[in-house]
């Protein structure tokens, strides 16, 4: 297949640095080197601190345009400025919004969640990242869909010091198991289940830390009052350290598409404790960990003594398919095969 550099553009108009973000940032910073990457942003990009702009490669061109006044038009002047051969979007809102500008690039979409939205159906193609969202795009769409392995990049090995330091800054001693939760304060993570069935075990040597930031936060510190050994740390630039710190890393989400979380955990050697929803699903049955029935607290409850009292040992599956470097090359060979699909020519300057 042609190699010759592409034009790139992706476009997220969301705020902040979560999940959908991050993923963004990374296949921004593989692909640019190799080929000319534009990201196109939110003025407002920034939320609570975070932005995605604090994550990037210097060779991602930057272009931000308003995301409450004139988006089209704004989107459609940098598209013709910048000339892409492939147009990336991210989540609901920059979809529908190259959906209707219609441009003459190849256009593809992730699916952060599923096809919500007759615009995802004008997309030349789409991006999914579980197999459940495989099966469920339309039986009438008529592009091209594409089975991508989300990707993680390796994170160092921390020394047994380093982990040391990490977890007393943490407040946390030696003899504490610490469990984990790392994500956006949302009811669909189900923080509220986590919370409600830690607090039925009693083992005093034992912590919860949440780490994120979100709407719900409030109400979870409120459901979580008079229990000491919950703690709310806030979001962390450094969760790829914490997550060598952890002894046990909880994932209890009502919905997830495919929670990179839960790979930054693997590939951090901490033993997963997921629902059974979805991609949580997924990723525990491809590459182990432990299940419990979705919403149901008394299950995680009892999931949550089984850890405690047995303390799982440390666990580094295989991610090869997700390093970054591979994902982005089958993804990148997808684009080229879009790209001549439209008849535009690879490689051009």
């Amino acid at each position: 297949m042609n190699t010759a550099p592409l034009k790139i553009m992706h476009v997220i108009l969301s705020r902040g640095f979560a999940g959908s973000e991050r993923s963004t940032a990374e296949s921004c910073n593989q692909q640019c080197i190799h080929n000319e990457v534009t990201l196109v942003i939110s003025k407002r990009h920034r939320r609570r601190g975070a932005s995605i702009v604090d994550h990037l490669d210097p060779r991602v061109k930057i272009r931000s345009i308003s995301s409450r006044f004139l988006v089209q038009r704004s989107l459609s002047k940098v598209i013709a400025e910048e000339t892409p051969q492939i147009i990336h979007c991210h989540l609901r809102r920059s979809t529908r919004v190259v959906a209707k500008i219609s441009p003459t690039a190849a256009t593809v979409s992730t699916l952060h969640i599923s096809v919500n939205g007759p615009h995802f159906q004008n997309m030349d193609g789409l991006v999914c990242n579980a197999r459940w969202q495989l099966s469920e795009v339309p039986s009438n769409y008529g592009g091209k869909t594409f089975k991508a392995n989300n990707s993680v990049t390796p994170h160092r090995r921390l020394s047994d010091a380093e982990i040391t330091q990490l977890r007393a800054e943490l407040g946390v001693q030696p003899e504490i198991y610490l469990i984990g939760a790392v994500g956006r304060y949302h009811p669909s993570k189900a923080w509220d289940t986590l919370i409600k069935a830690f607090k039925a075990n009693k083992h005093q040597s034992v912590c919860l830390i949440f780490f994120g930031s979100g709407s719900q936060e409030a109400e979870l510190k409120q459901l979580a009052q008079g229990d000491k050994r919950v703690v709310f740390a806030g979001y962390r630039e450094n969760i790829k350290d914490l997550y060598q710190c952890f002894d046990l890393l909880v994932c209890p989400s009502r919905f997830e598409p495919l929670p990179r979380v839960i790979l930054e955990g693997m590939d951090a050697g901490v033993p997963v404790l997921a629902s059974d929803s979805g991609g949580c699903k997924e990723l525990i049955d491809d590459y182990g960990g432990f299940l419990f029935e979705t919403d149901n607290v008394a299950a995680l409850a009892g999931a949550l003594e089984k850890c405690i009292t047995t303390k799982p040992a440390r666990h580094t599956p295989d991610l090869t398919e997700h390093h970054i470097e591979n994902a982005n090359r089958a993804l990148e060979n997808f684009y080229r095969e879009l790209v001549l699909s439209k008849g535009l020519e690879t490689g051009r300057h």
